[in-house]
């Protein structure tokens, strides 16, 4: 304990500078089970005394004592639509008894388990080529349970737009998003390129701001919630700058992805990434996508659910350039355009994209780009949840979390990057 109290201490004096260099970030076919871990950070205040308790309402989701149960069970919440997995599970290799790689903060050593004691963590999974290193839970979540993915899903809509392109579905990235979705004629998001929407580049004057209210943010859920998802992007009609000039991180530009993924495949969202992505790459579980209840579409700024060992095999194929059992799943030259920083234009490269003051990740389409000399890549959404992939060294880290901001929990983005850097310097140089 009086380690953990040090670590703790250490973490606390060094978030802020850490915060400013990293950023505010924003299963089975075995019979081992995953070893449940110690306690968690907070237990009680996170409801488990009442079994952690869904939310009796959509607007505490992310409250306590309410969030650890409501992050598993979104698809019991609101209405959704459902990602099916298909009959040739990819098999994740369990843990061979290896101690898993340990990392340092602050000149001390820890293990993975001691993360689990040190932040909010629902899930930490590490995959090296096939095999689960490392896999633990922390308030009593199970491997069964579909996690809340958050932003997270964007990078699962710009793989589905990839792979429209591929089938020629869509004709051009350059193409507008209004050729595909006529609803957004005449409007400033219609009249953007996918390539510029895929880019979090569409010039249009907006906050990505959860913790502040009210926000951009929470008035663009608002009108939503008011007129349904079509309209309410319709109206964001102010550009603060050209098209395709800077990185300004705007969720309903990926909103508007999914639009254009429906209109172009004649397909929901739903069963077009069911059919192309989520069964051939192996996924062991059914995933489930939230809907807008007054258009019916795909909430693909975020809202998908699976479980963690699928969010593994997810970052396995990326980490494998979307090829599986020899079969293109995904076309690598779309990834390597969506996940190489190099690719991108130089204000969307790693020291130069800025998000909340933070130049620290480079982004892609839809992907958050490592700075440094590999192509390493993350996919992120509020309140902790990650994905980091080194397709060098086959190795993914998939993390589910209940931080109390959306914004990010300093402390937490802190030890996970000591985290994933103890990891790739384990099994590589960083």
């Amino acid at each position: 304990m009086k380690r953990i109290a040090a670590a703790t201490r250490f973490l606390q004096r060094g978030a802020m500078k850490t915060a400013r260099v990293f950023g505010l970030l924003i299963g089975g076919l075995w019979c081992a089970a995953p070893i449940a871990g110690h306690a968690s950070p907070d237990e009680e205040a996170m409801g488990k005394t009442q079994g952690y308790p869904v939310a009796p309402k959509g607007n505490l989701v992310s409250k306590a004592p309410y969030m650890v149960g409501s992050y598993s069970a979104m698809d019991r919440l609101f209405p959704h639509c459902v990602v099916k997995a298909g009959s040739n599970p990819l098999v994740l290799k369990p843990a061979d008894g290896t101690p898993a790689p340990r990392y340092r903060l602050n000149n001390l050593s820890f293990s993975l388990d001691d993360y689990m004691e040190h932040q909010r963590a629902t899930a930490l999974l590490v995959l090296k080529d096939d095999q689960i290193v490392f896999e633990r839970y922390g308030y009593d979540r199970k491997p069964s349970q579909r996690m809340l993915s958050n932003s997270m899903a964007k990078t699962i809509a710009a793989l589905a737009i990839g792979k429209a392109l591929e089938k020629g579905a869509i004709r051009s990235l350059d193409d507008t998003a209004a050729r595909y979705e006529p609803r957004l004629a005449h409007s400033l998001l219609g009249e953007t390129s996918i390539r510029n929407l895929l880019r979090m580049a569409s010039g249009i004057r907006f906050d990505e701001e959860h913790d502040r209210l009210p926000s951009d943010s929470s008035r663009f859920f608002q009108s939503r919630a008011k007129m349904g998802l079509t309209r309410a992007l319709a109206e964001l009609n102010e550009r603060e700058y050209p098209a395709g000039e800077r990185f300004n991180y705007v969720s309903p530009t990926t909103m508007a992805l999914g639009l254009v993924l429906r209109g172009a495949t004649g397909q929901s969202v739903c069963d077009f990434v069911g059919q192309h992505l989520w069964q051939p790459m192996g996924a062991e579980s059914d995933a489930t996508w939230l809907i807008d209840p007054r258009d019916k579409v795909e909430l693909t700024g975020g809202n998908f659910n699976a479980t963690v060992r699928d969010y593994a095999r997810l970052g396995w194929l990326l980490a494998h350039d979307g090829v599986r059992d020899g079969k293109s799943v995904i076309d690598r030259e779309f990834l390597l355009d969506m996940t190489d920083a190099a690719r991108q234009p130089p204000a969307f490269r790693p020291g130069a994209a800025s998000h909340h003051g933070s130049t620290y990740f480079g982004y892609g389409y839809q992907v958050w780009l490592f700075p440094g000399g590999k192509r390493r890549f993350a996919l992120q959404g509020i309140h902790g949840q990650n994905i980091f992939v080194d397709p060098e060294l086959r190795l993914v880290l998939v993390h589910t979390a209940v931080a109390e901001r959306a914004g990010g929990n300093k402390a937490m983005a802190q030890e996970l990057n000591a985290v994933w850097r103890g990891l790739v310097n384990h099994y590589g140089r960083w």
